[in-house]
């Protein structure tokens, strides 16, 4: 099994930035896929960024040149580095991750949210204009 633990969520005002971080422990390395997701109110949960086992990364294009994820795993953790934050960047963030396909060291789940198993219990970002 494997635990992932959201934080650094909040509210800022338009044009702040927020960085979120995501621990993770239990059954999981570096092969796994992690990502971040956001869900707002009425909507379905969408992938915002993801880096797989090789360190590449998928931005979703509306926050390409704003947001950055990166993952140090030394200590199985996940960030959300958010910069000139707009009020629909808000909802609720959650961190996901993906296992390795099957006898491999590699995950490529990309930002589908049905390949991603494990989730954590989320992190509410709100910004104002």
């Amino acid at each position: 099994q494997v635990q992932l633990v959201e934080s650094g969520g909040g509210s800022v005002q338009a044009g702040g930035s927020l960085r979120l971080s995501c621990s993770g422990s239990g059954d999981i390395d570096s092969s796994y896929c992690m990502g971040w997701f956001r869900q707002a109110p009425g909507k379905e949960r969408e992938g915002v960024a993801i880096i797989n086992s090789y360190g590449g990364t998928d931005i979703v294009d509306s926050m390409k040149g704003r947001f950055t994820i990166s993952r140090d795993n030394t200590k199985n953790t996940l960030y959300l580095q958010m910069t000139s934050l707009k009020p629909e960047d808000g909802g609720m963030y959650y961190c996901a991750a993906g296992p390795p396909l099957f006898l491999t060291d590699y995950c490529n789940a990309g930002r589908d949210v049905s390949k991603y198993k494990f989730w954590g219990q989320g992190t509410q970002v709100t910004v104002s204009s």
